[in-house]
């Protein structure tokens, strides 16, 4: 009898032990959730599925910000980053229905990628070991219709000559124009990321970071992820 209380014992305490294993390391998903440190297929999935939560309408409520906010005074990690467009209508947080601390998010107009920009990506994928780089394009951006047209005035010149060759590349291609460019774009961005010396081309070379490009739809909120 004694014998089989210990081994009920024992098994409880390796249960208590995995799911406690299982739940350490920061919070991810919608906010106030916490999970374990991940890798890329897991974070893009948990990306997928705030995606679809989002175009269903059934976002996660946030009931612990408070307490969530307290938790990242001191530290963060971040499971994702998102390199997307300022546009407003493409909050990645939102889009993504996550909270506080889920993602690391550089943002410019048409999601051109200066010395600044790929500074704060290489900051979160080698100091904070953010597993996964996300380039988010999205229907009708008005930086790449800029460039489709031509047409700029002062700083945003430098904008459209940014995207300048993914307007070319795609330059009478059947279907719209500016979608073909922004497709264009998001896959040059994904490409100059993976090659990126020293730092990003060294962990994509290692595994432990993966480039990916997703476009937006604006009118459905889906999220299209690119082959």
């Amino acid at each position: 009898m004694k014998t089989t209380r210990t081994r009920i014992l024992g098994l409880a305490l390796l249960c208590f032990v995995a799911a406690t294993a299982g739940c350490a390391g920061r919070a991810a998903g919608p906010a106030g959730a916490r999970t374990e440190t991940v890798g890329a297929d897991v974070a893009l999935a948990r990306l997928h599925d705030g995606n679809q939560r989002f175009v269903a309408g059934t976002p996660i409520p946030d009931k612990h910000l408070a307490q969530r906010r307290a938790e990242l005074v001191n530290d963060q990690s971040p499971f994702a980053i998102i390199v997307s467009c300022s546009d407003s209508r493409v909050g990645p947080e939102v889009v993504f229905d996550l909270g506080l601390g889920d993602l690391f998010v550089v943002r410019t107009a048409g999601h051109v990628v200066d010395d600044v920009g790929l500074g704060s990506i290489e900051y979160a994928a080698r100091h904070l070991h953010t597993p996964c780089i996300v380039v988010l394009g999205h229907q009708r951006c008005g930086a790449v219709t800029a460039a489709v047209a031509g047409e700029a005035h002062g700083h945003i010149q430098a904008l459209v000559e940014a995207i300048r060759p993914a307007v070319e590349a795609t330059r009478g291609q059947p279907g719209d124009a500016v979608d073909n460019a922004v497709r264009a774009s998001v896959r040059r961005v994904v490409a100059m990321l993976q090659k990126s010396e020293p730092t990003l081309s060294g962990l994509v070379k290692a595994g432990t970071l993966k480039v990916v490009g997703a476009v937006y739809n604006l009118e459905t909120g889906r999220v299209e992820w690119l082959p």
